[in-house]
């Protein structure tokens, strides 16, 4: 499935529970557009119900992840105008998709990473890059303001100085460079790539659906702060001895054999 958008396309390709969501504008090094951005908006939604989907998987068409917001289009991404007079953060809204999403999500880069394209990438619970790719975060090198969930994050992954040094200066960052300092969770080189990102899936697609549910809701609650962290916190315990879940893992384990999960978000 894909769409097409008045400059590149967003496309899905739905597997063996896996939905494999591609940035595919090649011409512009996937450059993400406003229309491209309105579809991610609408599409993270739909994965989210659909119960053919466990994984969802981010990334750049080709060897480029994206080089960010097309420069032509780059008010619209992130200052659309409303027939009321207000402004829409497009990006951000794309963003707010991505992070809602209550299945795994991980955003595979391989190339370059550049601008909005980090916030895209960030939204996703980690971020795997290949040995190649390279890393920056450049809104003072065009004049514009990185938007507050990617600056909140960014504090929230790197910290204060590290956060304002690659804001400031816009310097790009290896790949190695960019896991050193919590940007990614993990460098691969980049002839494993494809078959390392197909593996981590692979043993997602094994693990307890009930455990990512909870854990995902858990710690990103904890990593912002959220004021119901506790009744988060409360409601996944309780629905702990609920779980048909725990009972099969135990019992695989003490018969030394693959546990097969079953529970599934009501």
């Amino acid at each position: 499935m894909s769409t097409v958008t008045s400059e590149g396309r967003i496309s899905v390709a739905i597997d063996g529970g896996v939905a494999a969501v591609e940035l595919d504008n090649p011409t512009r090094r996937n450059a993400l557009t406003r229309g491209m951005c309105l579809e991610l908006q609408d599409l993270m939604p739909r994965l989210d119900q659909d119960a053919a989907v466990d994984v969802v998987t981010l990334r750049g068409a080709g060897t480029t992840f994206s080089a960010g917001a097309t420069i032509d289009d780059l008010a619209s991404v992130l200052l659309d105008p409303q027939p009321d007079g207000s402004r829409v953060d497009r990006l951000s809204r794309a963003d707010e998709a991505i992070a809602s999403l209550t299945k795994p999500a991980i955003a595979l880069v391989d190339g370059a990473c550049m601008g909005g394209a980090w916030q895209l990438a960030s939204a996703c619970d980690f971020v795997v890059a290949s040995a190649r790719s390279t890393f920056a975060l450049t809104p003072a090198k065009i004049g514009v303001i990185y938007p507050r969930p990617g600056i909140e994050r960014l504090v929230r992954q790197v910290g204060q100085a590290n956060a304002k040094s690659l804001l400031f200066t816009g310097r790009a960052l290896s790949a190695r460079q960019a896991e050193d300092i919590g940007l990614t969770a993990f460098t691969v080189a980049d002839d494993d790539f494809d078959a390392a990102c197909a593996s981590l899936v692979a043993t997602l697609l094994e693990r307890s659906r009930f455990s990512l549910h909870h854990l995902k809701r858990l710690v990103d609650a904890t990593a912002a702060t959220d004021p119901f962290v506790d009744q988060v916190w409360e409601e996944a315990w309780a629905a702990l001895p609920e779980s048909p879940d725990m009972g099969i893992g135990i019992t695989a384990f003490l018969e030394r054999r693959q546990p097969e999960f079953v529970w599934r978000r009501p």
